[in-house]
């Protein structure tokens, strides 16, 4: 499995933007799915996204559509979520997890092999 690691989170201001980093050690990283997930104090974990091995289809939950957008660069070994016009609500740890196939499915700790540490994000005035 790999070794992820995140980075970039921070505080923004409501309407601002951040890129969030998931750097991967290991050389099958072109081989999974990649899943961005966030946790808000007091709430459940939540699927934000996905992206497919070879970075051809991306799947985002509702309340992010249009407003984050996922990248790989397979060659980095990293996957990217830009995140733009940010809502007090969009508040969390924001994880990266490395998918058990080369396809997204269900956003659940089930679909995943492998996680990263966590990085905050924090969107407030």
């Amino acid at each position: 499995q790999l070794q992820l690691v995140e980075s970039g989170g921070t505080l923004v201001q409501p309407g601002g933007s951040l890129r969030l980093s998931c750097a991967a050690s290991g050389s099958t990283f072109d081989n999974y799915a990649i899943y961005w997930f966030r946790q808000a104090p007091g709430k459940e974990r939540e699927g934000v996204s996905c992206i497919t091995s070879g970075g051809g289809n991306t799947y985002y939950t509702d309340s992010v559509k249009g407003r984050f957008t996922i990248s790989r660069i397979n060659a980095k070994n990293t996957v990217y979520l830009q995140m733009n016009s940010l809502k007090p609500e969009d508040t969390a740890v924001y994880s990266c997890a490395q998918g058990r196939t080369s396809r997204c499915s269900t956003y659940a700790v089930s679909s995943t092999a492998a996680w990263g540490q966590g990085t905050q994000v924090t969107v407030s005035s």
